[in-house]
């Protein structure tokens, strides 16, 4: 008590320093404004949640298998002279479409023209000379029965005439082989297609074995596209080719966004590659716009099967998680009152932006696709076009308004002096 009669001023200030903490913690408490009913406002953590939505629909759904494609000709063909000599004539465009049977260009033909006209004169040569040897021959049988030549002479002139048929079936075949080259010098276009870059130039001397050939002609309409799948679905591939049944090839662009051409499957190949675990694909494409070119990389979607009577909804409205403690695919469904629910589902084909659901859903029902991450279960949403709840300034009666003495938080509002007249 000495102590407290000794220092009851330093005390008494350190009270007051005190009250005065407490005051002002209690007027800055009260300056803040109070929340409004239902959370922090909307958009907030207790307020209704913006989302896109999407309703479950049924229909048709397709089963694709996708694969990495290159652009292959059905015939590339490097177009080489038969004959040596110097190239007359080039009678083909870089880059122009050209037709079978088509003239490409012309060898100097004066050279095979000479050969062709000698073959033919030998052969006219031992052809009368087999003609005098017959009839030395019909001579010689005729002196034989009258016994005034040997036998001997008859049968050396048999082999003379003998001799001479072959002479001239050699004579023959020089001709042919004559004629040959002669229209060799008229090269033509062997396939229907598009050439490429001309590697000889007129006035060269081309040879049958030039490394690069005179031109190279690759065949593009139609075209195919060599890709490959896994093997686990060579049997149902294998099964729908022997049913006969067709099955239809789609190929888009390297960014996967542009469709280039719609085709069909033509062929697998006869054995699976052990390295890779896959099997190529052929599929054949029309390609009358010329969009798909030689060795160009595409990506190929294979329709293999459609199924009928799926319930689909968008791929965005699928997430995966643990809602309920366990890991697993759900969408959040919005009820009548707007509110949502997490909905576990089993998902079944995926195709492009959609997706089949097996099970957990049925048709009609209403499913978030954007806004998702700002969901729980039961939480509040608004829907698109929908006019949002306004913001509450009536209070139901009853209820402790924040400006009432006694509720909590309420304080009593500062007044303001009139500006004097």
């Amino acid at each position: 008590m000495a102590f407290i009669r000794r220092h009851w001023v330093a005390l008494l200030v350190v009270v007051v320093a005190l009250l005065l903490l407490i005051a002002l913690f209690r007027f800055i408490q009260h300056k803040q404004p109070a929340p409004a009913p239902g959370g922090p406002g909307r958009g907030g953590q207790n307020g209704p949640v913006a989302v896109s939505v999407a309703t479950a629909t049924s229909g048709d759904i397709q089963v694709r298998i996708p694969a990495l494609g290159t652009v292959t000709p059905l015939a590339t063909v490097t177009v080489r002279t038969q004959i040596s000599g110097v190239m007359q004539k080039i009678l083909f465009t870089e880059g122009q479409t050209v037709h079978q049977g088509e003239s490409l260009a012309q060898v100097d033909a004066r050279p095979y023209e000479a050969a062709l006209q000698q073959m033919k004169g030998n052969l006219r040569r031992d052809q009368a000379l087999l003609a005098d040897a017959k009839l030395d021959l019909k001579r010689y049988e005729g002196l034989v029965k009258e016994d005034s030549i040997a036998q001997q002479q008859l049968d050396t002139q048999r082999a003379l005439v003998d001799q001479y048929n072959g002479t001239i079936e050699s004579d023959e075949g020089q001709v042919k082989t004559a004629s040959v080259n002669l229209i060799y010098t008229h090269i033509i276009s062997p396939v229907t297609g598009r050439v490429g870059l001309r590697q000889v130039d007129q006035g060269n001397y081309v040879t049958p074995g030039d490394p690069n050939g005179i031109v190279v002609i690759n065949q593009l309409q139609p075209i195919t596209v060599i890709f490959p799948i896994p093997e686990d679905n060579v049997s149902a591939l294998m099964q729908r080719l022997h049913d006969g049944g067709a099955m239809a090839v789609e190929a888009y662009d390297r960014t996967n966004s542009a469709k280039l051409a719609n085709g069909r499957l033509l062929t697998i190949d006869n054995q699976i590659d052990v390295t890779t675990g896959t099997v190529k694909l052929r599929a054949q494409f029309e390609n009358a716009d010329g969009r798909l070119f030689p060795n160009q990389f595409v990506n190929i979607q294979l329709l293999q099967e459609l199924l009928q009577n799926q319930i689909i909804i968008p791929n965005a409205a699928v997430r995966r998680g643990a809602p309920n403690g366990v890991v697993t695919t759900f969408v959040y469904v919005v009820n009548s009152d707007r509110t949502v629910k997490v909905r576990p589902v089993t998902l079944g084909v995926v195709d492009g932006e959609r997706v089949a659901v097996t099970a957990g859903l049925a048709a009609g029902e209403i499913v978030v696709t954007e806004g998702g991450d700002r969901l729980r279960d039961g939480a509040e949403v608004q829907l698109p076009n929908a006019t949002p709840a306004p913001a509450a300034t009536a209070h139901p009666p009853g209820s402790a308004r924040p400006g009432t003495p006694g509720s909590p938080g309420a304080h009593r509002p500062r007044t303001h002096a009139k500006p004097s007249t």
